[in-house]
C-alpha cells in the first residue's frame, strides 16, 4: 500500500514536469518553424496540458481498467471548471476578452452533447471511438483556421508571451524528454491509483473521478494560477475550455477504441449531468452577454462550494455501495 501511494504522488509529480517539457518543447519547435503563437496556444498547448489524461486513459484501458479511464476523462473536466476555476477566480477575478473563446464555448457544449449521445445506450464502443477521435482531427483543424485569421485576439500577445525561446535542437530535447516522463510516470500512476481502489474496496471509476483527475487537473491549476496573476485571464479560461474538449474527444475515444467498454450506470446518472451542469454554469458565467465577461471571487466560491458538494455525492454512493 505505502510503495502504491508512493507511485501515485511521484507520478503526478513526474507527469507534471514532464508535461510542461512536453509543452515547452513543442512549442518551441513549432514557433521556430514560423507557426502563430495562436495557432501554437489553441493546438499544441491545449493538447500539452490533457497529455496526462491521454497516457494515463491508454494504459489503464489496455490494463484492462477502463473504469479509470472514463473516470479520469470525466472526472477532470469537472476538476477543471469547479476546482480549478473556481480557485483561481477566487485569487484573481477573472475577465474574458477573447472572440476566440467566445467561440470556443458553443464547441464545447456540441462535444459534450455528440459524447452524451454515443455513451446513451451505457457502453463505449469502438465507432464511439472512431467518431471522438475524428472529432479531435477536425476540431484541430478548426483552430489551426482560427489562429491564421487576421483578427486581433487577446490571445495572441497572451500565447505569445508564454512561448519559450530556444534553439531548434534544444527544444526536441525538452520534448522527447518530456514524452518519456509523460510515459513512465502515467504507468507508474495508473499501477498506483489502481492498487490504491482495490485496497479500499471503491470502483476504479472513483478513482478516476477523484484522486486521478485532482492529479491530472493540476498543470491547468497551475497554468491557469499564473495565467491569471501575469494579467493573461482569458489564457486561464482558454486552458480549461481547451483541455475539457480534449478530454471527451480523446480521453474519452482511447478506452472506446481499445473497447468496448461497459459504463458504470453512475456515469449517466450522476457524472454527465454534473459535467453538463457546470459547463452551463461557466458559460453564464463567462460568455459575456453585454461586453467582456467575468467570473468574480463569489462566482468563484460557488465554483468550489459545488466541486465540494460533488465530492460528498460520490462519499455518499461509496458508503451506499
Amino acid at each position: 500500500m505505502l510503495l502504491s501511494v508512493i507511485a501515485v504522488i511521484l507520478g503526478f509529480a513526474i507527469v507534471i514536469k514532464g508535461a510542461d517539457w512536453f509543452v515547452q518543447g513543442a512549442g518551441a519547435t513549432a514557433r521556430n518553424l514560423g507557426v502563430s503563437p495562436l495557432v501554437i496556444g489553441l493546438t499544441i498547448v491545449g493538447l500539452g496540458t490533457s497529455a496526462p489524461e491521454m497516457l494515463i486513459s491508454a494504459i489503464a484501458t489496455l490494463e484492462g481498467n477502463s473504469g479509470l479511464a472514463v473516470g479520469n476523462a470525466l472526472g477532470s473536466n469537472i476538476t477543471n471548471i469547479a476546482l480549478v476555476l473556481g480557485i483561481t477566480a477566487l485569487v484573481v477575478p477573472l475577465v474574458v476578452r477573447s472572440e476566440t473563446l467566445r467561440r470556443e464555448y458553443p464547441v464545447m457544449f456540441l462535444i459534450m452533447l455528440v459524447s452524451l449521445m454515443l455513451v446513451a445506450d451505457g457502453e463505449l464502443g469502438p465507432l464511439d471511438g472512431l467518431i471522438l477521435l475524428t472529432g479531435m482531427v477536425l476540431m484541430l483543424w478548426w483552430m489551426v483556421l482560427l489562429g491564421k485569421r487576421k483578427d486581433h485576439d487577446p490571445l495572441e500577445a497572451e500565447y505569445a508571451s508564454e512561448i519559450p525561446t530556444m534553439t531548434t535542437p534544444r527544444a526536441l530535447l525538452w520534448l522527447v524528454i518530456g514524452l518519456v516522463l509523460l510515459l513512465a510516470s502515467s504507468r507508474a500512476l495508473v499501477w498506483g491509483a489502481v492498487n490504491i481502489a482495490h485496497f479500499f474496496g471503491v470502483s476504479d471509476l472513483i478513482i478516476g473521478l477523484t484522486i486521478v483527475a485532482i492529479g491530472t487537473s493540476l498543470p491547468e491549476l497551475a497554468a491557469s494560477l499564473m495565467g491569471a496573476l501575469r494579467k493573461e485571464p482569458d489564457i486561464a479560461i482558454g486552458n480549461v475550455i481547451g483541455s475539457n474538449m480534449f478530454n471527451l474527444l480523446v480521453v474519452l475515444g482511447i478506452p472506446g477504441l481499445l473497447g468496448p467498454v461497459a459504463l458504470e450506470p453512475e456515469v449517466l446518472s450522476r457524472d454527465f449531468p454534473v459535467m453538463i451542469g457546470l459547463s452551463i454554469a461557466l458559460f453564464v458565467m463567462a460568455y459575456g452577454f453585454r461586453g467582456d465577461g467575468k467570473i468574480n471571487r463569489f462566482e468563484g466560491g460557488l465554483l468550489l462550494l459545488a466541486y465540494v458538494a460533488y465530492l460528498t455525492l460520490l462519499y455518499f454512493n461509496i458508503q451506499q455501495a
